[in-house]
């Protein structure tokens, strides 16, 4: 790990998660996750540039969002030299991730339709309900809410097709 000077000035890790929010544990997580680096003291302490709140704001937004934290880290490594991203980085991820919020709000839209017409038969059995699976014929596809399934193969499919070629080429290597 990089050293720093002793009067550097950077932030220390409680005041990155005083500052940011994020427990000392989760911001050691990131770190090891290769999401944000920090630079170390003489006595081995860690240091934090300023620019890792903006990183560090990205992450949680992702996170709520429920963009994974792999998908965060190949993000950041399309930054020129791990810098801090900007507000066009920012629109630039956004946008990239939007087929993948696009296809999550189309998969619970249909497990929301799906539970209110099973709710609605009054049923509340999939392997018995002549309504939404006659004669159990989803049981020979497989375990597991087959439909639903089946849907959210076709939404990541129609996502994978709406990523542009530099994403993809660049995961790929």
């Amino acid at each position: 790990m990089p050293r720093l000077a002793p009067e550097h000035t950077a932030l220390t890790i409680r005041q990155v998660s005083e500052r940011s929010g994020v427990a000392i544990t989760a911001l050691r997580f990131y770190e090891r996750r290769g999401l944000i680096s920090s630079l170390r003291t003489t006595g081995n302490h860690r240091r934090y540039e300023r620019g890792v709140l903006r990183r560090i704001a990205v992450i949680r937004v992702a996170q709520r969002i429920g963009i994974p934290l792999r998908v965060v880290r190949d993000a950041f490594d399309t930054l020129p030299s791990g810098r801090t991203p900007t507000r066009e980085d920012w629109a630039e991820l956004s946008r990239s991730w939007s087929a993948e919020i696009d296809a999550r709000i189309a998969g619970l839209s249909a497990l929301r339709d799906e539970l209110e017409s099973c709710v609605g038969c009054g049923c509340l059995s999939m392997t018995t309900c002549a309504l939404s699976n006659p004669g159990d014929r989803y049981g020979a596809d497989g375990p597991g809410p087959r439909r639903l399934l089946e849907h959210l193969q076709e939404s990541s499919h129609a996502r994978e097709r709406t990523i542009p070629e530099h994403q993809t080429t660049a995961r790929a290597q």
